[in-house]
């Protein structure tokens, strides 16, 4: 299992946020005809809740960041991304099982992920099951951890 710790986000964690989103969407959305690099920042910068978002670091690193929001009926698992270099090392399995075992009430998890993207098995692997889809982004759902 990978070796992390979440830290809470602070407000000047954004910029560099912002980037790592862009780097990491970049092929997805370069696949769907809808990679626009003003843009791709600008969403991240204009959702931004440092409240409830959390860095990633591992190896002495800021490695990925993951945001869950809570909602009434849900948490939403949000702006989740792990830098190209810390990729297919379990880091993002871990985090995601730790996020959903830190689970205080019985709300179910949401989240979606590009079409095609390969984020979409890490979460099958978790449980996620598919709830809609429309050509650009699959929505899905999973229960809380026991």
């Amino acid at each position: 299992m990978a070796d992390f710790v979440l830290r809470p986000c602070v407000t000047s964690d954004a910029a560099w946020i912002a980037e790592l989103r862009a780097v990491v969407m970049r092929p997805d959305l370069e696949r769907l005809g809808r990679f626009d690099p003003v843009r791709v920042r600008e969403r991240f910068l204009n959702s931004f809740q440092p409240e409830h978002t959390y860095v990633i670091h591992t190896g002495g690193v800021d490695a990925g960041v993951i945001a869950v929001r809570p909602e009434p009926d849900a948490r939403w698992i949000e702006h989740f991304y792990v830098a190209p270099a810390h990729q297919g090392k379990g880091l993002g399995g871990a985090v995601l099982r730790h996020v959903m075992a830190a689970s205080v009430d019985e709300r179910p998890f949401r989240l979606d992920v590009l079409q095609g993207s390969p984020a979409r098995r890490l979460y099958e692997r978790h449980g996620f099951v598919l709830e809609s889809e429309d050509p650009v982004d699959v929505f899905m759902m999973a229960t809380a951890s026991p």
